[in-house]
């Protein structure tokens, strides 16, 4: 074989490669109220520091976080100081600004640390509507019985009690959808599951007049 072929084979494994890397980052969009129920930890934070671990063959990233408030996780880590991340994005791993935003972080514990990465549901918290915030505090956890699902093309049917039919894909994509915004899915007192909206408490007895 001659130096050139070598150089071409070895030029072409590395381009399919980076390539591969590149686009290794898929996610399945996931509305909050999910991705709240499936987290371990869910918190509000501010970063305050980040350091480059070498874990991997591209590192991890820590960030130390000062934790605001604490939605989800008290059974399993009361307080959180440290959130773990790929240092990559092209493999899920998030890029979080230092002294310089509140987030609303979600994650996942594996040996006593949180692991954050571009599919779990992380903002900046300025950017969550009311009724998320509202959800992050009390509607999220009824609802957590309950079954989103996902629908990408009409028409779309609950096919059990326990389910919301979730539209957003239909025009939108992940958390930036409407209802991805404004509604919880809750359980109600007869046992079936449906969207709900509004700022008063909710009414379990009754379906709301603004189900989508």
């Amino acid at each position: 074989m001659t130096a050139w072929m070598s150089f071409l084979i070895v030029f072409l494994c590395s381009w399919s490669l980076r390539d591969l890397v590149v686009e290794a980052c898929t996610c399945v969009p996931i509305h909050p109220q999910d991705a709240f129920c499936n987290s371990d930890i869910v918190i509000r934070a501010k970063v305050v520091g980040k350091k480059l671990m070498k874990d991997g063959p591209f590192g991890t990233m820590r960030y130390t976080v000062k934790q605001m408030k604490m939605y989800r996780g008290f059974q399993i880590m009361p307080h959180v100081q440290y959130i773990y991340t790929e240092a990559s994005e092209s493999l899920c791993g998030v890029k979080l600004e230092v002294n310089k935003y509140q987030y609303l972080i979600t994650g996942r514990v594996y040996e006593g640390k949180v692991y954050t990465g571009l599919c779990n549901w992380y903002e900046k918290w300025d950017r969550l509507t009311l009724s998320q915030r509202k959800g992050l505090n009390h509607r999220y956890h009824l609802g957590c019985s309950c079954k989103i699902r996902p629908c990408y093309y009409l028409p779309c049917f609950a096919t059990s009690k326990n389910e919301c039919i979730w539209t957003d894909m239909l025009s939108n994509f992940g958390h930036s959808g409407y209802q991805a915004k404004h509604y919880a899915c809750i359980q109600r007192v007869e046992g079936y599951c449906s969207w709900y909206r509004g700022w008063a408490p909710p009414d379990k007895t009754i379906i709301n007049a603004t189900d989508p």
